[in-house]
């Protein structure tokens, strides 16, 4: 290829001297360019999806191919965020498709030093027991000779992706356990 083939395929000259002065086209565009699809265009299906980072609740597009996430972007169709996301949100595909992903429960005995799997109707049988004997342990029912019913070995911190309906259930529970320490962490 010669030097001058060579300056006039440059893009920058094209777009001097062609039709395309503000490079939004054809003089921008290569035979690799033209070649290239979007991997939204490849999609069996597009489900519609919210963003599981903070309480905002920014509407995704979750493009699915194969069973497998191909694509994740914002959904110009929620009134809350109108298509934008944030650089976590933006990044939401690799939560769901990195292969460092944890997918089984992980269970490390007191003192021990490695990590076992186990199933999770086993862990959830392990949770629930804690939660009772450390509920039945720690119950006062007066202080002072004044009624409290309450324990306080159990307390929770919600995260704040969790949106007023789950803060309203976890507060509903743990207040009927007899927990008095609860926050939900939501400052947006």
């Amino acid at each position: 290829m010669g030097v001058r083939q060579w300056i006039e395929g440059w893009p920058v000259y094209r777009q001097l001297t062609g039709q395309d002065p503000l490079g939004r086209g054809a003089a921008v565009t290569s035979d690799h360019t033209r070649h290239l699809r979007a991997r939204t265009e490849q999609a069996d299906k597009v489900v519609k999806s919210i963003c599981p980072y903070c309480a905002v609740g920014c509407g995704q597009k979750v493009y699915v191919k194969d069973g497998r996430v191909t694509q994740i972007e914002g959904d110009p169709d929620s009134p809350i965020s109108r298509g934008r996301l944030c650089p976590k949100g933006s990044a939401s595909k690799q939560l769901v498709t990195s292969p460092s992903r944890v997918t089984t429960v992980l269970y490390r005995r007191p003192y021990g030093t490695d990590w076992e799997r186990i199933p999770l109707d086993k862990a959830m049988e392990m949770v629930a027991d804690r939660v009772l004997s450390t509920r039945r342990d720690t119950w006062q029912d007066e202080e002072d000779g004044r009624p409290t019913r309450r324990t306080m070995g159990i307390a929770s911190l919600g995260g704040a992706t969790l949106d007023n309906e789950e803060n309203y259930l976890m507060k509903k529970l743990y207040t009927a356990m007899g927990a008095v320490q609860i926050e939900n962490q939501a400052r947006i």
